[in-house]
């Protein structure tokens, strides 16, 4: 077959075989710009903490992110930097370095700036106990000042979390969960090495929702091996009846150059077509069932926050995917967390020895960072409003940067043309738009901003856009 038809709400689109192939090709998630392989070693501690400081000063709320690493199996999908073992006792010198790492950061900040996003992600955060999860959320609210209504969201696995610990979550103030499922078909779970029955999963979900969460998140992954579109709807069905308030639609990455484990089922992994139908069926689903297709792989109610702030312009992107908390400096803390503040980026250890060791010696755990130049902050605003927003009006960009958008980015317009002719954009002297066929190659559009990109890598680096 060399065309596939989409409907996404009441509007067919029609995605050729030669389109797939163009486009659907490694690229960044733009969770960052520059992306993370741009980020250098040369960028240490002493960087990080002459950041802080220079940062004195600024009024931008605070979100803060927590990682924690630990899981009691691997997952075979899995991309995330987690460590594995079902002995919990592993995970006690980690809590006591990550509040040294809390306690030091507090002491950097002007505290009187709230906290408005506080987001705990792993791995596995509900790998601790209850007691453990009360402890290390008081110790950090002693230190930081939270915003009326702060968004405080953590992701769980339903196959290891109990009644006991969503509920002290909730006692505590969290208000946003998300929840991980992946695909519920027995034989993918089986290949993937994630037994979760629908059953059992939708019993904390509905204890959640008594529990009057605010906001409920299920994170579906498509393009896992052996998915067909069938499988997946069937999938989709069941998260459609739990009626969550979003729903994070993955594409699966298969980077086995960084994660070797998914080297196990590759000649089971979907491609090409075959993908794209299964992409197809989850997007045709969920916005017939109501859902608001935000963009990229993000699906919300049409009274959700994340489509509100995409009507009114005000929608942000972040390391968590898309956010509504634009404006707000990011700070992470534990191993592998990235902060995002004015012009820099900073990411702490990846290895939990480094971590440690750095901990150990008093040293703030800084990997590596950089510092962006007045064209990576240009360059990331447009792609950040490509992203969120689908249009791009010249105007704000030029009044913002002082240039003429036509002249700086004569060659990217140009590029853009190619990528018009296919319908992913439309051009004016006024704007740029995403149209809908555009918002599903959205990566795509932003890579045309994108200088590093011509920069040659010695091995891979992006898993592919759909």
């Amino acid at each position: 077959m060399d065309s596939l038809d989409i409907n996404i709400q009441s509007e067919t689109l029609n995605v050729t075989r030669e389109i797939l192939d163009r486009y659907n090709v490694p690229g960044p998630r733009y969770t960052s710009y520059p992306t993370a392989p741009e980020w250098t070693e040369s960028f240490g501690r002493a960087d990080f903490e002459k950041s802080l400081h220079d940062s004195i000063g600024r009024r931008n709320p605070l979100s803060l992110y927590m990682h924690l690493p630990f899981c009691q199996s691997l997952c075979l999908f899995c991309g995330c930097n987690v460590v594995i073992n079902k002995s919990h006792e592993i995970s006690v010198p980690y809590l006591e370095k990550l509040k040294w790492e809390i306690d030091q950061l507090s002491k950097r900040l002007d505290l009187t700036r709230p906290v408005v996003q506080f987001h705990w992600g792993g791995g596995t955060p509900t790998y601790q106990s209850a007691q453990q999860l009360e402890v290390l959320f008081l110790f950090t609210a002693e230190r930081f000042k939270f915003a009326p209504g702060a968004e405080i969201g953590i992701e769980v696995d339903p196959r290891v979390t109990d009644e006991k610990q969503v509920r002290t979550l909730r006692r505590l103030g969290f208000n946003r969960i998300s929840m991980g499922i992946q695909d519920f078909n027995p034989v993918v779970q089986k290949t993937i090495h994630r037994i979760q029955p629908y059953d059992s999963t939708r019993e904390l979900f509905d204890l959640c929702r008594a529990l009057a969460y605010e906001s409920i998140n299920i994170d579906l992954i498509y393009g896992l091996p052996h998915q067909t579109p069938e499988t997946f709807v069937d999938s989709v069905e069941k998260v459609v009846s739990m009626n969550p308030d979003r729903v994070a639609m993955f594409s699966y990455a298969h980077v086995p150059w960084l994660k070797k484990q998914q080297g196990s089922f590759a000649k089971y992994i979907p491609q090409g077509m075959d993908k794209y139908r299964i992409f197809r069926a989850g997007i045709e689903r969920f916005t017939r069932a109501g859902y608001v297709y935000i963009g990229m792989d993000h699906f919300a109610r049409p009274g959700d926050e994340l489509c509100l702030a995409q009507q009114n312009r005000t929608l942000h992107r972040n390391f968590q995917g898309y956010t509504t908390k634009a404006g707000a400096d990011l700070f992470g803390v534990g191993v592998s967390s990235i902060s995002g503040f004015d012009r820099v980026y900073s990411q702490n250890f990846r290895e939990i020895k480094a971590y440690y060791a750095a901990i150990d010696d008093g040293r703030i755990p800084t990997m590596r960072g950089m510092v962006l130049d007045d064209d990576d902050v240009l360059r990331r605003t447009v792609i950040s409003r490509l992203l969120c927003h689908c249009v791009l009006h010249k105007k704000e960009i030029e009044s913002e940067f002082n240039l003429t958008f036509d002249d700086y980015f004569a060659g990217e317009l140009l590029r853009l043309k190619a990528l018009e002719q296919d319908g992913l954009v439309v051009l004016s002297p006024e704007s740029v738009s995403v149209t809908s066929l555009g918002r599903i190659f959205i990566r795509n559009v932003g890579m045309v901003f994108d200088k590093y990109l011509e920069k040659p890598k010695d091995k891979p680096v992006f898993s592919k856009t759909l």
